[in-house]
């Protein structure tokens, strides 16, 4: 519903939303588009299918997030529960990385890789295929429904459906080995949590992709907002040369007319190809998602008309206004290496360095070590003392290794576990841990009478040596208390 008008207002408040048709375009920028479509769906629905031979103990995914078992793997690297930080140091850099491409060359990730504007950018594909260019679309729109129209709109909306299904059902083999997966997902076998995922993810590609697209840019995502704090007047955006358009004109008028035009002939290309229906000659706005396809369209207009190229171009503010001045032309290079994006860069690049650096030297186990509190020890008829103690052995090998947990400190003191007669006690004690497993057991330590209460370590070493000893320190309790 309209808002009412005030006498002497201008446009309502509140307006209908107006469908945007793209126009199709060609140009290097139209290119660059097309390649990287097809390069990130075939990472999106081929990473799940790609095999990495990890040995016979752990999953040949190379991309996988195991929830059961807990863990994460990308090819060589197998990331645990305990090593979360390696997560958060990857989303921290990609959103330094986000930063540093918003202030270098503005909202390139919104133009070319946010999934949102890549599957919009398919279904825009599938639109053209079914109803024709941007003309034959808008009189499809406008037309009644006639069994044509009902037919087209079936089809069409069929192949969205179906894109959207493949979306949904790519997204799930992420989580589990993907052959697999999707042989028990069209027998039945999968579990209800993978058919509810694929169905509100097949909806929400849907309804996102199918019907709402540019809505979702400018009014549901928040990065437009944001991007504001990381642009200046030398950032790389998409800007119009009013200096050299204005005043608009058509070709016949620049030629009649006795003041002189610019170049701006005012064929509303560069508007007719935006996905998301925007005039780029008003200047910047929330809107634009610099995919440059108006350059594309004002460079072919340019050229039918015989002037100079890149009146809408990949410019910074700073240097139009050098340029309107009479200056040179700034030089992309220049743009992008400033202090601000190095400083990024560096930031970026610390961060990954560090990253690299931890997953270099971490051990592959690991120990924790839980003391009993009730009772938390125990005299023995001869006079010593024993405490109890849960030991929890990691492996994060894919293959069976052999441990030796030894005692640091606490002279006298032997240890045995519930699957050995106390008899056996002995200051070290060898398990042999499965591969990619965590192995509890359950140790007592007996000290001898007259031991004090004191802190103590149990140590894991490997008995084949590959990789150093990890230690836990702890605290042996008496009857004495502290010494």
């Amino acid at each position: 519903m309209l808002a009412p008008e005030a006498p002497g207002a201008g446009a309502p408040l509140y307006e209908k939303r107006k469908a945007v048709f793209p126009k199709a375009v060609k140009g290097k920028f139209r290119s660059i588009k097309w390649f990287w479509m097809v390069v990130t769906l075939a990472i999106y629905y081929g990473t799940p299918y790609l095999r990495w031979d990890r040995g016979p103990y752990a999953p040949d995914q190379a991309v996988l997030i195991d929830l059961e078992r807990r863990r994460f793997y990308m090819f060589s690297i197998e990331i645990w529960p305990q090593e979360f930080y390696f997560v958060a140091g990857l989303l921290i850099m990609a959103g330094i990385g986000l930063f540093l491409v918003t202030s270098a060359v503005g909202r390139a990730w919104c133009g070319y890789s946010c999934p949102q504007t890549v599957w919009t950018d398919l279904y825009q594909h599938i639109d053209r295929l079914i109803d024709g260019d941007r003309n034959a679309q808008m009189r499809l729109q406008n037309a009644p429904w006639t069994a044509g129209k009902i037919g087209k709109r079936a089809l069409k909306w069929s192949i969205y459906l179906l894109i959207a299904f493949a979306t949904g059902g790519a997204w799930i083999m992420y989580f589990a080995d993907a052959p697999t997966l999707l042989r028990e997902f069209w027998t039945g076998q999968a579990a209800p949590i993978a058919y509810s995922t694929v169905a509100v993810l097949t909806a929400a590609t849907f309804v996102l992709g199918g019907f709402l697209r540019e809505q979702v840019c400018v009014y549901m995502c928040p990065w437009p907002r944001i991007q504001t704090a990381m642009l200046d007047e030398k950032s790389l955006i998409v800007t119009y040369k009013g200096w050299r358009g204005e005043p608009r004109g058509s070709v016949k008028e620049a030629r009649t007319s006795s003041v002189p035009l610019g170049d701006c002939i005012d064929c509303n290309q560069c508007v007719a190809v935006c996905p998301t229906g925007i005039d780029i000659r008003e200047g910047p706005q929330i809107g634009c998602i610099t995919c440059a396809l108006c350059i594309d369209a004002c460079d072919q207009v340019m050229t039918q008309v015989g002037r100079k190229p890149r009146l809408i171009d990949y410019a910074t503010l700073e240097g139009c206004e050098r340029e309107a001045a009479g200056g040179p032309a700034e030089s992309v290079v220049k743009a992008i290496l400033r202090p601000r994006t190095m400083v990024y860069f560096a930031g970026w690049c610390a961060i990954g360095a560090v990253l690299l650096f931890a997953l270099g030297t971490r051990e592959h186990l690991g120990l924790s070590v839980g003391k009993d509190r009730n009772p938390s020890f125990m005299l023995m008829s001869d006079g010593s003392v024993r405490n109890a103690y849960t030991l929890k052995l990691r492996n994060m090998e894919s293959r069976p290794r052999q441990m030796v947990i030894g005692l640091t400190g606490l002279e006298g003191a032997t240890m045995w576990s519930d699957d050995m007669p106390r008899a056996a006690a002995a200051r070290s004690l060898a398990r042999t841990v499965a591969p990619d497993q965590t192995e509890p057991i359950r140790l007592y330590v007996i000290a001898p009478s007259g031991t004090k209460a004191q802190d103590f370590s149990f140590s894991l070493r490997p008995l084949d040596m590959e990789g150093g000893a990890v230690t836990k320190e702890t605290r042996f309790d008496t009857p004495g208390g502290d010494e």
